[in-house]
């Protein structure tokens, strides 16, 4: 009788592993982040800076964007909007941009650049390349997390704004509850702290 070979027996064992971690991921209950979901009160800030602040949206109805309008400092279900929610997608309007600062701690980005700015691509499945994919997914615990990257957005009428994700869950909603923090210049120039 002739024995596995010992690639085959380790390959068997790693296999067995994986299994178990998926197994017990899935019945794990993560700790969702404290925020509570932010009451909208959209209001118009006018050529002040706005923030840094902290906003936490509900974004889980898999077939609405939540808009978002920096200018108004909050969700918004008619009129112009800045970028918008839905599932694990951040995307700009239309006229509007985004770019990707990388990772970068949100109080050191003092300035946005002028340019690099990604439009969203409105079609099949509407994307915006200069968010990409801006969390990590563990196959452990079947969660997302946020990479930590700052983003710079252009609003459609050329102002700019910087945004961090700093979570995609909460206790009231579960997953696709954003809690974003940002800063809005409402008078137009790239600078995002006082």
């Amino acid at each position: 009788m002739t024995r596995p070979p010992i690639l085959v027996l380790a390959l068997a064992g790693a296999f067995l592993l994986l299994v178990a971690a998926l197994v017990i991921g899935s019945f794990t209950t993560p700790d969702f982040p404290p925020y509570a979901v932010t009451v909208p009160q959209p209001a118009p800030v006018g050529d002040s800076l706005v923030g840094p602040r902290t906003y936490t949206l509900d974004a889980s109805t898999g077939e609405t964007w939540r808009q978002f309008q920096f200018a108004r400092n909050a969700i918004v279900d008619s009129g112009p909007w800045d970028i918008a929610f839905r599932r694990h997608h951040l995307i700009a309007a239309s006229g509007a941009g985004i770019a990707d600062l990388g990772a970068l701690s949100f109080d050191s980005v003092r300035d946005v650049p002028a340019e690099g700015y990604v439009p969203t691509d409105f079609g099949r499945d509407t994307v915006n390349a200069g968010v990409g994919k801006w969390y990590a997914y563990s196959m452990l615990s079947h969660l997302l997390t946020t990479k930590g990257h700052v983003y710079a957005v252009r609003s459609v009428d050329g102002r700019y704004a910087k945004l961090e994700i700093l979570a995609y869950y909460c206790r009231d909603v579960g997953a696709a509850c954003y809690t974003i923090r940002y800063a809005f210049q409402g008078d137009g120039s790239r600078r995002v702290v006082k």
